[in-house]
C-alpha cells in the first residue's frame, strides 16, 4: 500500500532495512502492474459494460515514486523518523530484510512484531527483539496452529515424495509460491535433492518475473544468509526462469513438469492461468506450500472445493491437491507464545492483531495467565499509551468494518454460481428448472421490496 500512500500525497522518507529497499524495487511496481492490469481486465469483461469504470488503486508512477523515497537504515541503528520519536530495527525472522520496529517517545516504548518467522528458519537467524517494553504489537497468523518441527533433511525428504509422487501422475506438478522467500526456500530444497540425486532430471519452471528478480536480491545478499554461504544456489541446470508472457503460455502444453508460478494465494499473476489448464486434470497435482488466508481463492482449492470460479469462469477441481505446512515463513502458535515471552515484563498492554478471528482468540487464551493487559484492537479505535500502565482506549471501533474481514458477499456469490447450474441440472424436469428460478426471482425481488420500505421508513 506504499504506492497508495504516495498517491494520496505522502512525501516523507520510508525507512526500512537495506534488503526491504532492494525487493521494493522490483515488488511495488510489479504490484502496481497487477492493480493497472486487473482494473483494465475488469473493464474489458462483456458482463460489467454496464457497471462503473474500476480505477486501479495506484499506478506504476506512483510506485516509482515511492521507492525514490525509500531511506535504507541498519538493523539495530537508532534514527528519528519524526522529531521527537526514535526507532530501531529488529530481525523479525520473517522473511529477506524483515524486521520488528520498537519505537521510543520521551518514557514510553513500544515494539511492533511484524511478521515473525518460526526458528531455525532457512536463510535468516532467529527472531530477536527487546524485552521489558511498556506496550507489544504482536501478529497472529497462526496463533490457532502448532506445526511438526522439521529439520532441513525432514523437510527435503517431504518435497521430495509429493515431487516423485505428482510426477509419476504424468501430469504437472504446479505450486502457487508467494515470490519472495518462499520461491528461493523451495529453489534451495530443489537444489539440494537434485544434488544429493534426490531427485533425477526434473524440469522445474519459475514461472513469476517477480520472483525471478527478487531472487537476484536474495543472490545479491548472499552472504548475509544463513545455510547459503555466498553460494550461487539460484542457477540449476534444472531450472528455467520464464520471463515473456508467449513463453509461460507455451508452458500450457506440457506435462511432467514442476511449476512454480506467483501468487501463493492466487488471487493475481500467472498462477491462476496454470489452474485453468491443470485443475481438471486428475494427472495434475497442485501443491500448496504456504498460508491460504479467508476468502482467497488458494483458500477455497484448499478447503475441498469441488468447482471454483476464475476470471468470470467456472472450472471443475479434478487434480490432486496436496498441502505441505513445514515451508511457513510465519511463526506457529508456539514460536508466537515464546516470542511474547521473551518480551515480558510487558509493562502496559499486548495487543494482537494481524490474524483471523479464531487465531487470535487462541493465542489470546495462551497468554492470558501472564500479566499483560490483552487487548484485541477493532479497525478505527484508538488508544493512549502511557509509560507502565494499560492502554487506554480513547476512541471506539468501526464495528461495520468487520464485515470487509474474510469472506465476503463476493466469496459467497462465487460459490453459490460455481454450483447453481449443476443444482438445477438435478432438478427432474424442465418445468421443476423453471419453477425454482422463477422462485429465486421471486426471493430477491421480495428482498429489494424488504428494503426498500425499510428505508422509506427510516427516511
Amino acid at each position: 500500500m506504499l504506492p497508495r500512500l504516495v498517491a494520496e500525497g505522502f512525501d516523507g522518507p520510508i525507512w526500512c532495512t537495506a534488503a526491504t529497499g532492494d525487493l521494493l524495487e522490483y515488488m511495488l511496481c510489479d504490484a502496481a502492474r497487477i492493480q493497472e492490469g486487473e482494473a483494465a481486465r475488469r473493464n474489458r469483461r462483456a458482463d460489467r459494460a454496464d457497471e462503473p469504470r474500476i480505477d486501479p488503486l495506484y499506478t506504476e508512477e506512483d510506485a516509482r515514486q515511492a521507492i525514490d523515497q525509500i531511506r535504507p537504515i541498519s538493523l539495530g541503528e537508532w534514527f528519528e523518523p519524526v522529531p521527537g520519536l526514535k526507532a530501531r530495527l529488529w530481525n523479525a525472522g520473517h522473511i529477506l530484510g524483515s524486521a520488528s520496529i520498537e519505537l521510543r517517545s520521551d518514557d514510553v516504548s513500544i515494539l511492533f512484531s511484524g511478521d515473525l518467522g518460526p526458528v531455525h528458519k532457512t536463510f535468516h537467524p532467529d527472531p530477536q527483539a527487546p524485552s521489558g517494553i511498556d506496550h507489544v504489537i504482536c501478529e497472529s497468523t497462526y496463533g490457532d496452529r502448532e506445526r511438526v518441527e522439521l529439520d532441513a533433511t525432514q523437510r527435503r525428504e517431504l518435497l521430495k515424495q509429493e515431487v516423485t509422487e505428482a510426477l509419476a501422475a504424468g501430469g504437472n506438478l504446479v505450486i502457487p509460491v508467494f515470490a519472495v522467500e518462499r520461491t528461493q526456500e523451495l529453489l534451495f530444497d530443489l537444489a539440494s535433492l537434485i544434488a544429493s540425486g534426490g531427485l533425477r532430471h526434473p524440469s522445474v519452471f519459475i514461472d513469476s518475473p517477480l520472483a525471478t528478480r527478487a531472487t537476484s536480491v536474495f543472490a545479491r545478499h548472499s552472504q548475509e544468509l544463513e545455510d547459503i554461504a555466498g553460494r550461487d544456489i539460484f542457477r540449476n541446470p534444472a531450472f528455467h526462469y520464464v520471463e515473456d508472457t508467449a513463453e509461460s503460455i507455451r508452458l500450457n502444453t506440457i506435462s511432467g513438469a514442476i511449476i512454480l508460478a506467483a501468487s501463493g494465494m492466487c488471487e493475481a499473476g500467472r498462477i491462476r492461468h496454470h489452474l485453468v489448464h491443470n485443475l481438471a486434470r486428475r494427472d495434475s497435482t497442485i501443491l500448496f506450500v504456504g498460508f491460504q488466508a479467508e476468502g482467497t481463492l488458494g483458500r477455497a482449492i484448499v478447503d475441498g472445493a469441488k468447482r471454483v470460479r476464475i476470471s468470470g469462469r467456472d472450472f471443475a477441481v479434478k487434480a490432486r491437491i496436496r498441502r505441505i505446512e513445514s515451508y511457513s515463513a510465519h511463526a506457529d502458535r508456539n514460536g508466537l507464545i515464546k516470542w511474547i515471552e521473551a518480551r515480558r515484563p510487558i509493562r502496559g498492554s499486548l495487543f494482537l492483531d494481524h490474524g483471523e478471528e479464531g487465531a487470535i482468540r487462541a493465542l489470546r487464551d495462551a497468554v492470558a495467565r501472564k500479566d499483560a493487559d490483552i487487548l484485541v484492537p477493532e479497525i478505527g479505535e484508538r488508544y493512549l499509551l502511557l509509560s507502565g500502565q494499560p492502554a487506554r482506549r480513547l476512541a471506539t471501533g468501526r464495528m461495520e468494518a468487520r464485515h470487509l474481514v474474510g469472506r465476503d458477499w463476493q466469496n459467497e456469490y462465487a460459490d453459490f454460481a460455481v454450483n447453481l447450474k449443476r443444482e438445477l441440472q438435478h432438478i427432474h424436469d424442465e418445468a421443476s428448472r423453471r419453477e425454482a428460478i422463477e422462485r429465486m426471482r421471486r426471493v430477491l425481488q421480495d428482498y429489494k421490496d424488504y428494503r426498500d420500505k425499510k428505508q422509506a421508513g427510516s427516511a
